[in-house]
């Protein structure tokens, strides 16, 4: 299986959505953009054996809140959900993230969890 294969697989079971959906907004101007998202960090990082994608997806989570993407930080949450992760596990790793990225970070982080928690009727 070639990379874009792999990593449309891995992200499509992870997302639960079709990578046409995904980047959908990317097609019209950086289609090559969307192939090396899909390439990379899910052919290459997300499809390794060392850590499950439940891990990976709460590493992401954080490391989302820590920059303040909220969108992305959005479908990570989605997508931890989607692999197994319960929402207080996600909150918790939300919360902790106030000690390393502070306080408005963590809140708008909260945000972007209970949007997604509420459209999943989590909340």
């Amino acid at each position: 299986m070639d990379r874009y294969e792999k990593g449309k697989e891995c992200i499509e079971s992870i997302q639960n959505m079709s990578v046409e959906e995904i980047f959908k907004d990317l097609e019209d101007i950086a289609p090559d953009l969307s192939r090396f998202a899909i390439e990379f960090p899910y052919a290459e990082i997300y499809t390794r054996d060392e850590v499950d994608l439940k891990t990976r997806e709460l590493c992401t989570v954080a490391a989302l809140t820590t920059i303040g993407t909220i969108p992305q930080l959005k479908d990570h949450i989605n997508a931890a959900l989607n692999v197994g992760n319960d929402p207080s596990e996600i909150v918790e790793i939300i919360m902790q993230m106030s000690a390393y990225a502070g306080f408005p970070k963590a809140i708008n982080g909260m945000i972007a969890a209970k949007e997604v928690f509420i459209e999943k009727g989590l909340l």
